[in-house]
């Protein structure tokens, strides 16, 4: 029984088909957000999905490739670790399927992995445009995920715990985006370089280098690569929305939430015009994290009496 538990929590609820539905109804959202921020009309709900399914029926051709192995895997496992960091997480407000100490340090590398598999993926292809997208991806991956991990971190150090929903249930009474606000921006910020949303899509500049690191990619593989785009979204979203916006307790504060940081996150990708990957690393290498590991000394004196 607890194996088809397991098997039900990874491919139906809450992984699996539920992430995936959600995370194309979240990405159609953010789209259509920009959209309406630009005045334009913005895809129709369905969209998201529309562009998968004709993805997964096209054929994927497989070019010269170093190692054809890692071709094909690579997509399935960008695909697996955000299903798999789903399950600790408080998706659509419910106590997460599992739980146990230290689970943010390992859905905070579990999200990691969609980018670590792209940034390999392009150099696997081998081709120009690919390289220059897959050098781009991995240096900036450095460059978001110790503030986006620092970010999470000030909840973490006042909720006493490394557990998501310990610290989900610590922040249901403490609203940190007003008593920690430095590290919601870094947090909100770090999540859309991760993503690799503008204005820090640099590894995939259209205009530069066609589609970056999956420019030799399509059919099945590029379909699965969106589909981890779009789980990932929601998962960080989450994320963020339950450290920093008084904890996730049912599926409308998840909704009120969750969309209320998707509507920042479209907000400043219509205010904002594409960095140069020099200045999407290097300054915010520089003042993110130096930002907030200072909120965090702050917090760590404050606590402790000497403030």
């Amino acid at each position: 029984m607890n194996t088809l538990t397991s098997l039900f929590a990874l491919l139906i609820f809450p992984a699996g088909l539920t992430l995936l539905l959600s995370g194309m109804l979240y990405e159609w959202a953010d789209r259509k957000l920009v959209a309406r921020f630009q005045n334009r009309i913005g895809p129709r709900w369905f969209q998201p999905m529309a562009d998968v399914v004709k993805l997964l029926a096209k054929e994927q051709i497989t070019p010269g490739v170093k190692n054809p192995i890692l071709f094909v895997g690579l997509p399935i496992v960008a695909i697996s670790g955000a299903l798999t960091a789903a399950l600790y997480v408080p998706l659509l407000g419910i106590e997460p399927a599992y739980s146990f100490s230290g689970d943010l340090i390992v859905t905070i590398y579990l999200l990691s992995l969609l980018t670590m598999c792209i940034g390999l993926a392009g150099w696997n292809t081998g081709g120009r445009f690919a390289l220059v997208g897959a050098t781009r991806a991995l240096t900036q991956l450095f460059a978001y995920e110790a503030p986006f991990m620092l970010a999470l971190l000030g909840p973490a150090l006042a909720a006493g715990s490394w557990q998501i929903s310990a610290i989900n249930d610590y922040a249901s009474s403490h609203w940190f985006v007003i008593s920690q606000p430095v590290g919601f921006i870094i947090a909100l910020i770090g999540l859309m370089g991760k993503l690799e949303l503008p204005p820090f899509d640099a590894p995939e500049a259209e205009t530069e280098i066609v589609a970056g690191a999956l420019t030799e990619y399509s059919g099945r593989g590029l379909a699965l690569f969106k589909i981890g785009k779009s789980m990932e979204l929601i998962v960080g979203i989450t994320l963020v929305s339950a450290f920093y916006l008084g904890g996730l307790h049912g599926v409308l504060p998840f909704l009120v939430k969750t969309l209320a940081v998707l509507f920042l996150m479209a907000l400043l990708q219509s205010l904002l015009t594409r960095l140069r990957i020099d200045q999407t690393v290097g300054l915010w290498w520089r003042f993110g994290t130096i930002l907030v590991l200072a909120q965090i000394v702050i917090m760590i004196l404050w606590k402790g009496g000497l403030l």
